[in-house]
């Protein structure tokens, strides 16, 4: 409906970036391993900045970190770390690439305890989409007692860059909580998905 008006929600009208991302991707729910540890180590590089800076470096991190294989990861050792740190495709704090290395280990442990690392990940909403209806977005939580006790685990389990505020915007990312505001045109979207 060419000039029809179309609600979204209003942190996505920032930038083009937030909003193709908001339109294709934020909410809607991931069980493919491979992406849920994308998001996970996207989500740990935020921490104190802006998450549209982490979408402009995406396709960076994606070149950088092998395509957030896991297995490559965990195995990074100095020379690495020294290329990483040197790109400036990506967020160069030693803190944060470390914390990818050491989520990696720790993934692969969950993937092996586990059979997935979607399997471990989505019991903290008993497998299913929290579905809220937030008429504004300020009516969203940074972080909820279901966050707070994914964030409790992982830390349990080695995770770095895991507070109950980056497992919240992790559990939006992956669908694990539907936040698109109700009139948003995604809310309904990603509720039938």
């Amino acid at each position: 409906m060419e000039g029809m008006r179309v609600d979204k929600c209003s942190w996505s009208l920032k930038s083009p970036h937030e909003e193709h991302y908001h339109d294709t991707e934020w909410g809607v729910p991931v069980h493919d391993d491979r992406l849920l540890f994308e998001f996970l180590i996207l989500e740990g590089a935020q921490a104190g900045l802006s998450w549209s800076t982490v979408l402009a470096k995406r396709e960076s991190y994606r070149e950088a970190f092998d395509h957030f294989n896991a297995e490559q990861i965990a195995r990074y050792g100095t020379v690495k770390i020294n290329a990483l740190l040197a790109n400036p495709g990506i967020i160069r704090n030693r803190l944060k690439v470390n914390a990818a290395i050491t989520n990696a280990q720790a993934f692969l442990e969950i993937q092996a305890s586990f059979g997935s690392f979607d399997a471990y990940i989505w019991q903290f909403v008993a497998g299913v989409t929290i579905q809220n209806a937030w008429q504004h977005t300020a009516e969203v939580p940074v972080f909820t007692p279901a966050s707070e006790a994914m964030s409790k685990d992982l830390k349990r389990r080695g995770f770095k860059f895991v507070g109950a505020t980056i497992c919240y915007a992790y559990m939006q990312a992956v669908g694990m909580v539907n936040d698109h505001t109700y009139t948003c045109f995604r809310h309904a979207e990603v509720a039938d998905m």
